[in-house]
């Protein structure tokens, strides 16, 4: 399975997301936001950073990248992909997922290992862990605070759609402790915290985040969800 990274200006955390899919057993193609072309890939990840300087808002200039013309076309066709922290972001900014992501409610910086609930196994990126399974990754973020009107949060809740949620402490103010969402399709998932930090053991605080880089290949090979991950950290 071929999975795509995208390189914007200013990506920090694209070296890592590859080599985490790397790890899960994927053949990495690295894309570059100038050009439109995938490559023929199976899925694509967004990665963490601050794309083209976070310039006006954190994505909203990334949102217009010509490769993210293409991926907003593939994504609504079932593409699988994945946006981590700023990825989350420019999926937020391009309308691939609702609400946003702003100012951490206490104002300043968090960088830290977290806690989350994984809420929903339903999707490609999350198929591989158990329902109600904790996770241990690490956050870091200054606008990772995800609001959205109540109508809105009241749909994602209805429909499924909060793929994780926040425990031990909220690093940034969240609404509803929300950490990850997904579309109406399941295909597309913005996580603020980076899976692709805990992959390793001796650089990890877990390997819980490789559980995202493996479940797209199994959604891509068609397993059933829900399955315990080998190396996961069940709590």
């Amino acid at each position: 399975m071929r999975i795509g990274v995208v390189t914007f200006p200013g990506s920090l955390d694209d070296g890592d997301a590859a080599r985490a899919a790397r790890i899960a057993g994927a053949e990495v193609v690295r894309l570059w936001h100038g050009d439109a072309d995938l490559h023929g890939v199976d899925a694509v990840v967004l990665p963490g950073g601050f794309s083209y300087g976070d310039a006006l808002r954190c994505g909203a200039i990334a949102r217009f990248a010509p490769v993210m013309e293409s991926l907003a076309d593939a994504a609504r066709g079932g593409l699988p992909v994945l946006g981590i922290c700023n990825g989350f972001q420019i999926l937020c900014e391009a309308h691939l997922l609702p609400g946003a992501l702003t100012r951490n409610q206490h104002l300043h910086f968090r960088n830290r290992d977290q806690f989350l609930r994984v809420e929903s196994t339903s999707t490609a990126w999350t198929n591989a862990f158990t329902a109600g399974q904790e996770i241990l990754i690490p956050v870091k973020n200054g606008e990772g605070c995800f609001v959205a009107d109540e109508r809105t949060l009241d749909e994602l809740e209805g429909e499924g759609r909060v793929v994780a949620r926040y425990t031990h402490g909220n690093p940034n103010g969240s609404q509803r402790d929300i950490a990850a969402i997904t579309n109406e399709a399941g295909n597309v998932v913005g996580i603020m915290p980076h899976p692709e930090h805990a992959v390793e053991a001796l650089t990890g605080p877990s390997l819980d985040g490789l559980g995202f880089f493996t479940s797209v290949l199994r959604a891509l090979a068609g397993a059933p969800a829900g399955g315990q991950l080998a190396g996961g950290q069940s709590r």
